[in-house]
């Protein structure tokens, strides 16, 4: 498939802080690649230097940066490769004094459309994304889900080839992240060998299951990159369900036991991280009554893998 984005050895220093370190990847047309890390982990600083917002740091000794989106060298040709990307940050910037449509229109002439080509645009990608009736209101009296959709309006007024997409669902309710997402799919799998690349960020883990491919930073490196389905086979065998109360007297128990490399909470429950080959001898061993005053196991099983689980492992690992 063609790549739309290719980067290698991205670095971006601010004064004596290193936010992005040697950072490369790849993202092709139909692709949905997310960007996953805690907090600090360069994430918004990555998509800010794939949309030129920042320009990569000069690291003496360092293979040189490169950027390319869709053809065009970002750091040579900025202002083509520019017009290839809509980029929606975290936070909502748009003008909240102008309706949905006036700051489509803005948006739309800011990247050369037409008067005659500007309005009829503008219907198409709000209907796309749900705001046709709502054309005449105040961006201030938007929803926040409401909001972020007409954020991704605005970036893909000029279509776009590539998206940069920067934590679009946080702050939500969940069934605007469910339509937000169905909108995504959508944009990707709409015009085949000239359709669209999307490369998000997001906290949430259901999210990256939804991704094509993942990558995994931390530190301002991207530590691991691979399907969803690969993560989780990292982790096969080794994940076991513990129900029972209390559960902050159970995980300082079950961390103790040999054999166990991490314990979570998950709602209301534990999943043990377990070392490979040591599934059934932990359950046998945590099979045993529980000692006096130390709660009560009420199930313990062997499950799948989630993405939360690979990625505590990751980030927990040495």
């Amino acid at each position: 498939m063609t790549a739309l984005i290719e980067a290698a050895h991205l670095y971006r220093n601010f004064e004596h802080v290193s936010a992005v370190e040697d950072v490369s990847l790849t993202v092709a047309v139909g692709e949905i690649y997310g960007l996953v890390g805690p907090d600090g982990a360069g994430k918004t600083t990555t998509l800010r230097l794939l949309c030129g917002a920042y320009r990569p740091s000069p690291v003496p000794g360092a293979d040189p940066p490169s950027i390319t989106v869709n053809g065009y060298d970002l750091l040579r040709q900025t202002d083509k490769a520019r017009e290839q990307i809509g980029y929606l940050p975290q936070r909502f910037s748009l003008y909240e004094d102008l309706t949905v449509m006036e700051n489509i229109r803005f948006f739309a002439e800011m990247r050369g459309l037409s008067v005659k080509d500007w309005r009829p645009r503008s219907m198409e990608i709000l209907a796309f994304v749900g705001l046709d009736e709502f054309v005449d209101r105040r961006a201030g009296y938007l929803s926040g889900g409401m909001k972020q959709k007409l954020g991704l309006a605005a970036a893909l007024v000029h279509r776009p080839r590539v998206l940069l997409l920067d934590e679009p669902t946080t702050g939500v309710d969940p069934v605007t992240r469910q339509d937000f997402w169905q909108l995504i799919i959508r944009l990707v799998g709409q015009d085949g060998s000239q359709g669209t690349a999307v490369l998000v960020s997001t906290p949430y883990m259901d999210e990256a299951a939804r991704c094509t491919r993942v990558g995994f930073m931390i530190s301002g490196r991207i530590a691991q990159e691979a399907t969803p389905t690969e993560f989780r086979r990292r982790l096969e065998g080794r994940v076991l369900e513990l129900v029972g109360q209390p559960l902050p007297l159970l995980r300082r128990l079950v961390e103790k036991e040999a054999g166990v490399s991490g314990v979570q909470m998950f709602g209301d429950r534990l999943h043990l991280r377990v070392e490979a080959g040591q599934a059934e001898a932990v359950m046998e061993r945590l099979a045993q009554p529980v000692p006096e005053g130390a709660g009560q196991i009420s199930r313990l099983r062997l499950v799948q893998p989630q993405l939360e689980d690979v990625f505590m492992d990751l980030l927990e690992g040495p």
